[in-house]
């Protein structure tokens, strides 16, 4: 019994009378005390393998079990990885179109940046600054401020959009644009080499200015024959003119000839047919 509480170390007092028959009955009992301990040990060894041994099964069909699990996981992982990098890659050539046809498309790319700048420049202009900047209003009635607040970001938003609407309209952006855009891809066509500064002034300026004048040089040619065929023409109609008057003059002149010749010829015919003495007093 002190063994079992333990304190087996606790001495034991001598019976009293120091006969054999108590001696030994005390020894017997304390001999069977510890048959039972050790039988107790031995039972409380037996449960605890017998639960190690449940708890190591336990674990094996544990692992086994998850073993499939974890194969149809690895499979089912598989094929959303696959499928997830199928639809990156889609989403990756769409998105690389979009920037393609966005690169290419020049007004859609100005109405973007634009729309974007405008919701930046909007969001600047917050509630709590406009409020800071009218605070004895907002402290009075700040529901009034706020639809303040909302009707002036309305007209702000709707009159930056008529600027911007205005400036593409006067600077006829998109023709620009779309002409810009055909430029680019027209280039692409192109397999000769792009132009590129040789490093020298002088002949970038040349190869840059020799082109427009030669092109004024040809208008200026074209003018001048021009001016000088319309000089040709009205030099014909000058000699045309000046070789009529030549012949209205000759004309005039046999005229009056002839009529001083029939004007002495008649005078000569009167003085003929009346002689001058005839008439004297």
């Amino acid at each position: 019994m002190f063994y079992i509480l333990g304190l087996d170390s606790v001495p034991h007092s001598r019976p009293v009378g120091g006969g054999n028959a108590s001696r030994h009955c005390w020894l017997s009992t304390e001999k069977t005390t510890k048959e039972e301990d050790l039988a107790g040990t031995t039972k409380c060894k037996q449960r605890m393998l017998k639960m190690e041994e449940s708890k190591v099964a336990t674990e094996k069909a544990t692992v086994d079990d998850k073993c499939p699990r974890d194969c149809v996981e690895n499979r089912t992982s598989e094929a959303s990885g696959e499928t997830s990098s199928q639809m990156s890659n889609s989403a990756a050539v769409h998105k690389a179109n979009a920037e393609t046809e966005a690169r290419f498309n020049r007004m859609k790319l100005f109405h973007k940046v634009m729309q974007k700048s405008l919701e930046r420049f909007i969001d600047h202009v917050s509630f709590n600054r406009f409020a800071s900047m009218f605070r004895p209003l907002y402290k009075m009635n700040p529901q009034r401020m706020e639809s303040i607040h909302r009707q002036f970001i309305d007209e702000l938003r709707t009159a930056i959009q008529e600027d911007i609407s205005r400036l593409i309209e006067e600077g006829q952006l998109e023709v620009k644009l779309d002409e810009l855009d055909k430029l680019e891809k027209a280039a692409k066509n192109n397999p000769d080499p792009a132009w590129r500064p040789s490093g020298v002034p002088e002949q970038d300026f040349c190869s840059f200015l020799m082109p427009y004048y030669k092109k004024q040089e040809a208008y200026m040619r074209k003018e001048l024959k021009k001016i000088q065929a319309e000089n040709a023409a009205l030099a014909q109609k000058v000699q045309s003119s000046r070789e009529s008057i030549a012949q209205t003059e000759n004309r005039i002149s046999v005229a009056v000839d002839e009529w001083k010749a029939s004007v002495t010829e008649f005078e000569r015919l009167v003085s003929s047919l009346y002689p001058a003495d005839v008439f004297d007093v």
